[in-house]
């Protein structure tokens, strides 16, 4: 697998960046991982990176992007933070990984039994946890299918609202970046969302919810 070139990452569309890595998906969870000189990969980036994308996930341990996509060095943006929610600091990281450095794609990567969703589910208050936590509540708002045990016991109620948060947070990207709204316009990146099976390794991505110049085009309200 060759280092990826500005040329390479010129050439990719966001379409394609998804397909990559829904690819690399396929090798992960079939144990066909691409092999890589990963000294040489830290000698041909040593002058520069050109990744395709950015990928905001969790921190859980079981969650390494580069290694459930089957990615090498300077192929992605792997952001990541408990409960793969969004504040100004990652809202800013994402605008230099696709204005600065050209990434082509921005995925929101949620997974199944994600301790910040049951920690959201159940209130919890500890230190700065808290208001870490309070960005997950507009998720827990929208899961109104669950009237009874909405708390972590409940394993559908979480993984519901696990859902909930990554399409919000995706929505959420454009409203609050204008840098990242004219890049979707001009048909630069595309923004996709994606739920990691802990138990089987596969990332299911939402692609009927992708958000791509297309999309805008069609009026979608981000609220």
């Amino acid at each position: 697998m060759r280092t990826l070139t500005k040329e390479m990452q010129t050439q990719l569309s966001p379409a394609k960046a998804i397909e990559l890595l829904k690819e690399g998906n396929k090798r992960f969870v079939n144990n066909l991982k691409i092999n890589r000189n990963l000294l040489q990969q830290v000698n041909e980036t040593s002058d520069g990176q050109h990744p395709f994308a950015f990928i905001l996930s969790c921190i859980d341990s079981r969650t390494s992007a580069e290694l459930i996509f089957d990615q090498g060095l300077g192929d992605v943006f792997s952001c990541r933070i408990a409960g793969n929610i969004l504040n100004e600091d990652i809202l800013g990281s994402m605008e230099f990984a696709c204005k600065v450095a050209g990434a082509k794609v921005v995925v929101v990567l949620g997974h199944t039994k994600c301790g910040a969703i049951k920690g959201a589910c159940d209130d919890v208050k500890l230190g700065n946890l808290t208001t870490l936590l309070s960005k997950i509540k507009p998720a827990l708002d929208l899961e109104v299918a669950t009237k009874q045990n909405r708390n972590a016991s409940n394993i559908a109620f979480v993984e519901n609202v696990a859902e909930l948060n990554v399409r919000e947070t995706l929505k959420q990207i454009p409203a609050h970046s204008q840098v990242i709204e004219q890049l979707l316009q001009n048909d630069e990146i595309a923004l996709i969302g994606g739920m990691y099976n802990v138990e089987t390794g596969v990332v299911e991505f939402y692609d009927k919810e992708i958000i791509t110049a297309q999309s805008l085009k069609k009026n979608i309200a981000f609220t």
